[in-house]
């Protein structure tokens, strides 16, 4: 899953893999120049916030009459199902609270305590997502097994099944509005919320078989309907855990990784590639990376080459908005990092690699 996922997420930007495609960008970059200034990043991190916002608040108005029509067809009814899927729907609209916050928390810039910002609230928002998803398939497991105990006839049929319509097709229109969205600014949590709001629209649909089946004379289709919703629920929360999880664990495409690596070497000057690290803060990337160099550069002529390769990197990575580039040089006498091999016990095979291309 970690592919599928993080590349629908990660996989748009204005940057690219191939030749060609760095070809068309470098000269579109002549005609077109733009700055990478502390100012541009913020800005663009404020504007994809500011589109995460509306797309939340135009979810939330949508899920919002969507459960207040189901609720009311609930209390008509007595549908244990459709009280289910209401539960569900408004479980989804709650969850944008979360993450609006985590937005705004998003916009506020780095400080000497938080220095690299507010961005990680959105992991936070994510966990608080996962024990909302948790408590909606706790409280629909509940409402099924208690109409199983205790069955009880269904009415108004006709008006659960618009119900279950209206439910699924409120829940699809929201679920590919946050999903898109989602992709485009690199928000995992809003894209696992949306990825939430497609499955609720299919326990709609499920809602509206168990009308079905009531229809037909079987008393306990609508209770059993509501485990099978309930079943749903908890696919979308094992989902989700593992996408929090993961973007807590600093989980990164490895797609993103090899083209970073292949856009540092194709720096004039670059003589190799060690270490490249990633990791998303939020909805953005940031990376550290290991270049190796001519060991007789000036230091400003190691330093050009330095942002160059931070310039490249911002290119080719999607949703990339800073990166440490660390320079090495080839071998020249002694070995440069001998004062760092008593504290090399922690480091990684990427590291290592790195020492052996410079000693």
């Amino acid at each position: 899953m970690e592919g599928k996922q993080h590349d629908h997420i990660t996989d748009h930007g204005h940057g690219g893999g191939s030749r060609t495609a760095r070809l068309r960008h470098r000269l579109a970059h002549v005609l077109t120049p733009h700055g990478h200034e502390s100012t541009d990043k913020v800005d663009a991190a404020m504007e994809t916030s500011r589109e995460g916002m509306r797309t939340l608040w135009i979810s939330v108005a949508v899920l919002g009459l969507t459960t207040l029509i189901q609720a009311v067809i609930v209390a008509l009814s007595g549908s244990v199902a459709l009280l289910g899927d209401t539960i569900h729907n408004a479980a989804d609209a709650l969850t944008a609270v979360p993450l609006a916050i985590a937005f705004m928390l998003g916009r506020r810039a780095a400080n000497r305590r938080y220095t690299y910002g507010y961005g990680r609230a959105e992991d936070l928002a994510g966990i608080l997502i996962v024990a909302t998803i948790a408590a909606s398939a706790a409280l629909a497991a509940w409402a099924a097994l208690d109409r199983l105990l205790n069955p009880r006839d269904i009415t108004h049929l006709w008006a659960v099944a618009a119900a279950a319509l209206t439910g699924f097709l409120g829940n699809e229109w929201v679920a590919r509005y946050r999903i898109r969205t989602g992709r485009r600014i690199g928000s995992a949590a809003l894209v696992a919320d949306g990825l939430h709001a497609r499955t609720d629209g299919f326990t709609s649909l499920a809602v509206l078989f168990g009308a079905g089946g009531a229809a037909l004379g079987w008393r306990y289709a609508d209770p059993v309907i509501g485990l099978l919703i309930t079943a749903a629920i908890l696919s979308v929360l094992k989902d989700a855990a593992r996408e929090v999880y993961r973007r807590l664990m600093d989980s990164v495409d490895p797609h993103l990784v090899e083209r970073a690596e292949d856009a540092l070497r194709d720096v004039d000057g670059v003589r190799g590639v060690g270490q490249v690290r990633m990791r998303w803060i939020g909805h953005a990337l940031r990376a550290e990376a290991d270049i190796v160099v001519d060991p007789y550069l000036t230091v400003v002529t190691a330093h050009r080459l330095a942002v160059e390769a931070e310039h490249a990197l911002i290119h080719a990575v999607p949703r990339l908005t800073a990166a440490t580039v660390h320079t090495d040089h080839t071998p020249a006498g002694g070995d440069p990092h001998a004062p760092l091999r008593h504290h090399s016990q922690g480091l990684t095979g990427h590291r290592r690699r790195s020492d052996d291309l410079v000693g």
